[in-house]
């Protein structure tokens, strides 16, 4: 008899030893469209065993790192400062013992808890967005936490030409406007997305710390249905993955990866995305050992 596998593949170094630390935020109480991201960290550790340790595009192994999988926590739906404050509350656990959080959503408002922590640690820190949507309405029907407004929240927190946004191919005029004017954007056109601007963002943050954020919306609903505002004209796996792996030479201190909504793709084709885009994630910002 073998007790119950519940972490992701080949993270189950013990917390005192590992380098990094996966924790998962199942809660969607703020979703404006279609709600399911509650089941995405479950499903991605479950799935997790049909994809394999090792990365051919890194040449790199989960073996070789030291992750530690901590589970989901226990969060209270329809309080999002509540959940918010959980969330904080266990990034800076995972910071105060020198180690690196990455964060399983959920909807993208779970962001916020984590970054919070992220930023009191770190108050230079800068933010790296993957996303289709702006995220930066000041409220949503008067509701100023919510997944439509997270990226904006975290703008009160650290202000003008700090967050880099990829992706981006939906919002209010006045978002846009708002990105243009005081954070670093490269929005998705009819050409296509844009993430040329990768090798410039890390140009320009230098060796700052930095917060990584990764929308799974950003991918192409062709490819990635399995998520709650699916937008037409989004990237591929291929495209993204050259991005993530453009940032491993930056000094990223947390990240997270969210908005998988398993149920909408029965084929399970999203998840086994999400899947291999945390193996590839792990491998590009935790050191081997």
């Amino acid at each position: 008899m073998q007790p119950e596998i519940k972490a992701f593949i080949g993270c189950d170094t013990p917390f005192e030893e590992a380098d990094a630390v996966i924790f998962g935020a199942p809660f969607d109480s703020t979703t404006s469209f279609r709600p399911g991201t509650r089941f995405g960290p479950g499903a991605i550790r479950n799935e997790s065993f049909g994809i394999e340790t090792y990365s051919p595009y890194q040449d790199k192994c989960l073996c070789d790192l030291r992750v530690f999988d901590a589970g989901d926590l226990e969060l209270r739906f329809g309080s999002p400062e509540s959940a918010l404050a959980d969330i904080e509350e266990t990034a800076a656990h995972i910071l105060d013992a020198r180690k690196k959080p990455v964060l399983l959503g959920g909807e993208h408002l779970v962001t916020l808890g984590a970054f919070r922590a992220a930023a009191k640690r770190f108050p230079d820190v800068c933010l790296i967005q993957f996303d289709a949507h702006t995220d930066l309405r000041d409220d949503y029907l008067g509701e100023p936490l919510s997944h439509a407004c997270v990226v904006r929240r975290c703008h009160d927190i650290i202000g003008d030409k700090r967050i880099f946004q990829f992706g981006i191919r939906s919002g209010e005029g006045y978002e846009f406007a708002f990105a243009r004017e005081h954070n670093y954007i490269w929005p998705t056109t009819v050409k296509g997305v844009d993430f040329a601007g990768v090798k410039e963002a890390v140009r320009l943050i230098g060796d700052r710390p930095v917060y990584l954020t990764i929308d799974l919306d950003v991918l192409d609903p062709g490819i990635f249905c399995g998520t709650g505002t699916p937008e037409a004209g989004g990237c591929t796996f291929n495209q993204l993955l050259e991005a993530i792996m453009e940032l491993s030479s930056l000094n990223i201190v947390a990240a997270d990866m969210n908005e998988l909504s398993p149920h909408y793709d029965q084929s399970g084709a999203s998840t086994a995305i999400a899947c291999k885009l945390l193996r590839e994630l792990l491998l590009s910002v935790c050191r081997t050992s």
